[in-house]
């Protein structure tokens, strides 16, 4: 059986989605809670976080040839050896560049009961080569304050008790603003909406699930978050992610 450890905050009414799975989890084929299976290629900069054991963990993006970004809350606490970065592939059982890691920077003012700055990069120890699987994502480096079709990928849960997909998947969803989020949210969960947030709001059915975290969220061929926490699993309420823009100069400092 496969296993998996969720971190719950602000009451246990939010959860951080991610977790670690083992290789159980090639058994399941699915969505990510509403999504559709990408084709290959079709995400090029996503990337699966895996442990020494091959099991994925957390999602990244591509944004240079020896860097990758994810949330904090997937990288804090874990060693070089059991962090690998998978790139390439739509599928986890089959395909895809898997390299080592050199180094793994968290955000230095990450908070873990509060989930503020939830941002952190992965150094691989070879560099990855570009081609039409394996490609760099733009950092969005501009406010956006609200959006239709932003795509969110990853391979999260299909639901918060179904499994974990073989194929890649994907979601359409709208961003929308800080104010309209935290309304949205109960008092308790939106005390961890901060300025430096984005939210996304999807039809009930839809959304982020456990093992979607760190995974991108992008519009205009940029990305704007990075998968945070929510109320698991597309039960309506807004999925929060740490914002881009309000990162990039700490992203760009510390990717070097």
């Amino acid at each position: 059986m496969f296993r998996l450890s969720l971190v719950f905050v602000l009451l246990g009414a939010a959860a951080v989605f991610g977790g670690t799975l083992s290789p159980e989890f090639l058994e399941w084929e699915g969505r990510i809670v509403g999504g559709q299976n990408a084709a290959s290629g079709q995400f090029p900069y996503q990337v699966s976080l895996r442990s020494s054991a091959n099991a994925h963990f957390c999602g990244a993006s591509i944004i240079s040839n020896r860097w990758v970004l994810s949330a904090a809350h997937c990288t804090v606490g874990r060693t070089l050896a059991n962090t690998r970065v998978v790139v390439g592939t739509h599928l986890l059982n089959s395909g895809g560049i898997s390299h080592a890691s050199s180094r793994i920077v968290n955000h230095g003012s990450y908070n873990a009961n509060t989930l503020a700055n939830d941002v952190s990069l992965v150094q691989t120890a070879s560099v990855i080569g570009m081609n039409n699987l394996a490609q760099t994502i733009a950092l969005g480096g501009f406010f956006i304050n609200t959006a239709s079709g932003a795509l969110a990928s990853g391979w999260g849960r299909l639901g918060a008790n179904a499994g974990i997909p073989n194929n890649l998947q994907w979601l359409s969803t709208s961003i929308i603003t800080l104010a309209d989020c935290r309304a949205r949210h109960s008092v308790a969960n939106r005390a961890s909406v901060f300025d430096n947030t984005v939210c996304t709001l999807s039809p009930t059915g839809q959304g982020m699930c456990m093992g979607d975290s760190g995974g991108p969220l992008v519009h205009g061929g940029a990305q704007h978050g990075i998968v945070s926490w929510g109320i698991p699993c597309g039960l309506g309420s807004p999925d929060v992610f740490a914002r881009v823009s309000s990162h990039v100069n700490w992203i760009l400092a510390n990717a070097v």
